[in-house]
């Protein structure tokens, strides 16, 4: 029945950290193969809280696959806030950036709130740990660049950032705040979500929510998945991109 139920999608859309690749490592080669075979016969998104340029590094480096293909992928950035499509080359159709005072403001909010629970930083940071995605704000725990290993076992139930996020919505509540990957929390503007991803999808590329079918691993409650599911897309949550391989498998199988 779920095999039925997904060869009717025209559309698979699927988050990036944790989905499609471990948290900022490079998509395998097993993983890039199945997706150059499910782009035969569907048409793919990947819509993720990464910035273009991780896109590239994560995913993009990894698909080798004609230029014909690459006409049915679509990116959609820093949890959809931008939007990437493929001709002669990728070129960016929207991007929703914030101001600078916005971002002052977020960047000043996130330490507020680190006072106000007395927040104890991890004594190893790899990286930025507040960094400027343009469109959006991430606050990375152990840093942009920690080790997928060390970032797994910071916050798996993520009780940490819930903690951050309840008090942060406080100082921002005209900002979009959700939970992503496995350490962070990404702030966009107010509405512009994975949710606001769906709609630029309906109106850019004419497909319909009952063609649509999203694969990630953060449609929890809070999580930078869930607003797919509440703009009424079906889901299929995931917890490793192994789950993502026999999906994928199952797809271009049948």
């Amino acid at each position: 029945m779920l095999l039925k139920f997904m060869l009717e999608k025209k559309l698979i859309i699927f988050d990036l950290d944790g989905t499609l690749a471990e948290s900022k490592s490079e998509m395998d080669f097993k993983m890039a193969k199945l997706l150059e075979e499910l782009l035969k016969v569907k048409f793919v998104a990947v819509m993720s809280g990464g910035k273009y340029q991780q896109f590239q590094k994560q995913f993009l480096k990894s698909l080798n696959c004609q230029k014909q293909l690459l006409k049915k992928l679509y990116l959609f950035p820093t949890c959809a806030t931008q939007f990437y499509k493929f001709d002669s080359q990728w070129a960016k159709i929207y991007s929703e950036e914030l101001t600078k005072d916005e971002k002052e403001k977020i960047i000043d909010s996130f330490h507020k709130v680190f006072k106000d629970i007395n927040y104890q930083a991890p004594k190893e940071i790899y990286g930025e740990v507040l960094e400027d995605r343009l469109s959006q704000i991430t606050f990375s725990a152990l840093g942009q660049e920690a080790p997928t290993k060390e970032k797994e076992k910071w916050d798996p139930k993520q009780t940490k950032r819930l903690e951050i996020t309840n008090i942060l919505i406080n100082y921002l509540p005209e900002m979009e705040i959700k939970i992503g990957g496995t350490t962070s929390i990404d702030v966009t503007k107010k509405g512009i979500d994975k949710a606001y991803g769906i709609r630029q999808i309906e109106k850019y590329l004419k497909f319909k929510k009952s063609e649509m079918i999203f694969i990630g691993d953060a449609l929890f409650e809070g999580g930078n998945d869930e607003p797919v599911k509440k703009e009424g897309v079906d889901c299929i949550a995931i917890k490793s991109p192994e789950d993502t391989k026999q999906i994928i498998k199952s797809m271009i199988e049948n």
